[in-house]
């Protein structure tokens, strides 16, 4: 497997799960959860946390704030 084709399954697994948190979490919460993994993000040195958190928690969040939203999905 590439390199290529490992950063296109992670995106695609990323896709899903911003689809699925799209249909399972109310908009308000989806706020709250994307800035809670932001901050568990910035303590990322931790066992437990990571600095995956951050971008996870930016496109959570952007789920609820239609300019940023609009900014990470026409990015080309």
């Amino acid at each position: 497997m590439t390199t290529r084709d490992k950063w296109a399954a992670i995106r695609m697994r990323m896709k899903r799960g911003l689809v699925w948190v799209r249909a399972n979490v109310p908009p308000g919460l989806r706020l709250v959860l994307g800035l809670l993994l932001i901050v568990g993000g910035v303590f990322g040195f931790l066992p437990v946390l990571g600095f995956w958190m951050i971008p996870l928690g930016i496109a959570v969040a952007a789920l609820d704030i239609k300019p940023l939203w609009q900014a990470l999905t026409h990015r080309r």
